[in-house]
Parts: structure tokens; C-alpha cells; sequence
């Protein structure tokens, strides 16, 4: 699985209609998704997902109004139950020089009933692309995951939490297969030679763990990793045991792990719950580094070490105080698909 980082062909995203996702806030997060499109535009192709011909029309009105670059968007009339296209979206690999899909499974985050759409998009993608699907099963047992619960630096490195990928009881993905049958499906599907197991995620996250709310690589061999200065909240600890293991594991040659600091927003609540409002959930695109922000005084801070960390593109912030009320952010929504 190539870098986030290395250059797109195209970036997926599934446009928004699950009002439940967003109460109240549909209509706002429509023009949030158009914001997103029309900095990812210029630089790569944006593939949509609609359910079909009334929802198409809908969203591209919305991207007209907002400046997006229209010659630059295709629609797929492909259902979804929801939208967010990174965990259930195609995990785009590369195999003998081409472009192929690593066909693993969706079940809703082990958490909600509706999740048959979203599950069939990887097969849909591949018919559309003309282009190879993996099947991503060990012992003859289809894997579940979703693409938020892991980063990879394309070099052979892949990141993850316990929380998520080895639950057996809260939220399980894959009960009946141990630590060392997911990480031979990294190996085999994802090219993945050394996982780096980090422990739990952070508060509010609706995923149980996924490692895209709290660390992400920036190259190679360095990743960001968020930190919590409160030392009464219950992130700080969760954190700081992160950076613990961060500091004492290795990169696929056995070389240290660069680890630098990202600041977390003060708490979010909505509605009594503390929502997973979090930095590292930017997406890399072609143009740019999309970077959520909170209306909150470390969003400059944040902004200003990803700008340090990423000199060959533009860092920009999306306002995401709404988006972050649907339980996700920009790197939620996107799934990249590389240059052949």
C-alpha cells in the first residue's frame, strides 16, 4: 500500500445523506464536503459516490456554487448507508506495477446494522476500473477493516491500535483471529513487513481506536503523534502510553521512529458526548494537506508543525466543528487511489 503522501490519481469520497450521521446539521456539511472537493480539485480527479441520478444533481450543484473545478469530478452512482469512504472505501495496493484493490470486508465498525452498501463499494470500484481485486482472507476467513484504523509509510511500516484491531468483546472486527493472522493479512494484502501496535484511541471515538484520530506518518520515517498537555483528561494517558511505545519501536530497517507533537483541541460536546476532535485526522491530497480546525487556539499551532512537516505542499485548515459532530473529520471521508 503506497503512502498517502505519494502522488493520486484520484481521491474518493462519498457524498453525504445519512442525516443521522449529522443531526440537524446536513445542509452545513454538504458545503463542508464541497470545500474539501474544491482544494483537492485542482491537482487529482474527485470520484464521488451518489446513490443515484436526483443525489448526483444535488451535489453538483452544491460543487458548482462553491468553485470546484467540475472538469476535475466524476460521479459513480454507487449506494452507500453512509460516508464515510475511508473505512469502507477501496484500499487501493500496488501489484506487479499495476493498480489493484485489497479486498477486505466492512461491518460497520462491529457497531451499527446498516453496512451492506458500503460493504459492496470495493467490488463496485474494482468493476468501474477495470482493475484487479485481492480477496483478503486468511485460512479461508475474510478479513475485516476499515482504512482508518491504519497508516502506512509505502515502505513496508504499518501503524495500528490493540483497541481496535484485537477487541474481542466491545466493538470486534475479526474475533477469531489472533494478533499474528491480522498482522500475515498486513503482510499479504497490504505489503506491510513491520506493524507497529500502538494501545488505545482517544475518548469520543466512535471506532474503538482507529489510529487516524491520534497518529499519522508525514514521511517515511517520522509521525506525528497527538499529545494532551492535561494531565486530568482522560486522553493524556492514553497519549503519553502511545509516545512510550513510539519511542521503543522500529521502522521496517530497524531504525528509530521519528516522533513529533501535535497538540489537541480542548474538549468538544455534543448533545452530553465528548466528539473525537482531533489534528491528525488531516488527509494528504496532490495540492494539499487538509487539516481539520476547531475554532479552538491550538488550531494554529497544529497547522503551523504540519506546515514544517509538509514543505512540498500547501497545509490548509477546514473548519470542522460540524463535520466533527458526525463522530469523524477529512481523513474519515477520503480514500486515496495512486498514480499507475
Amino acid at each position: 500500500m503506497p503512502a498517502e503522501w505519494e502522488r493520486h490519481e484520484a481521491t474518493w469520497i462519498g457524498w453525504p445523506h445519512n442525516r443521522t450521521d449529522w443531526p440537524g446539521k446536513i445542509i452545513p456539511i454538504h458545503w463542508v464536503y464541497a470545500e474539501i472537493a474544491r482544494k483537492i480539485a485542482p491537482r487529482e480527479i474527485v470520484r464521488i459516490l451518489v446513490n443515484g441520478k436526483f443525489h448526483e444533481a444535488i451535489a453538483y450543484r452544491m460543487l458548482a456554487r462553491a468553485g470546484v473545478e467540475l472538469a476535475q469530478v466524476e460521479f459513480f452512482h454507487f449506494p452507500t448507508n453512509r460516508g464515510w469512504t475511508r473505512d469502507f472505501g477501496p484500499l487501493f495496493v500496488r501489484r506487479k506495477k499495476e493498480i489493484a484493490i485489497a479486498r477486505f470486508h466492512f461491518n460497520a465498525w462491529a457497531k451499527y446494522k446498516d453496512w451492506e452498501k458500503d460493504d459492496r463499494i470495493p467490488e463496485l470500484a474494482a468493476r468501474a476500473l477495470n482493475c484487479e481485486m485481492i480477496r483478503a482472507a486468511v485460512n479461508d476467513r475474510d478479513v475485516v477493516l476499515e482504512g482508518g484504523s491504519i497508516d502506512v509509510n509505502g515502505r513496508g511500516t504499518l501503524i495500528t491500535t490493540e483497541e481496535c484491531l484485537l477487541d474481542k468483546k466491545t466493538q470486534p472486527r475479526n474475533p477469531d483471529l489472533s494478533r499474528e493472522e491480522i498482522e500475515e493479512a498486513m503482510r499479504r494484502f497490504l505489503g506491510a513487513t513491520n506493524v507497529v501496535w500502538l494501545g488505545r484511541g482517544i475518548e469520543g471515538d466512535d471506532t474503538h481506536g482507529h489510529v487516524d484520530d491520534i497518529c499519522r506518518f508525514v514521511n517515511a520515517n517520522t509521525v506525528v503523534l497527538c499529545r494532551e498537555k492535561n494531565s486530568a483528561d482522560y486522553n493524556y494517558r492514553v497519549l503519553e502510553e502511545n509516545y512510550e511505545r513510539l519511542r521503543s519501536a522500529r521502522l521496517e530497517d530497524g531504525s528509530k521512529i521519528e516522533v513529533i507533537s501535535l497538540p489537541m483541541p480542548a474538549p468538544l460536546y455534543f448533545d452530553g458526548r465528548r466528539l473525537p476532535a482531533s489534528y491528525a485526522n488531516f488527509y494528504i491530497s496532490n495540492a494539499a494537506v487538509l487539516v481539520p480546525t476547531f475554532n479552538d487556539p491550538a488550531d494554529r499551532t497544529a497547522l503551523g508543525i504540519l506546515a514544517e512537516a509538509f514543505t512540498d505542499r500547501a497545509v490548509v485548515g477546514i473548519h470542522a466543528v460540524d463535520l466533527v459532530w458526525g463522530l469523524g473529520t477529512i481523513h474519515c471521508l477520503t480514500q486515496q487511489q495512486p498514480a499507475k
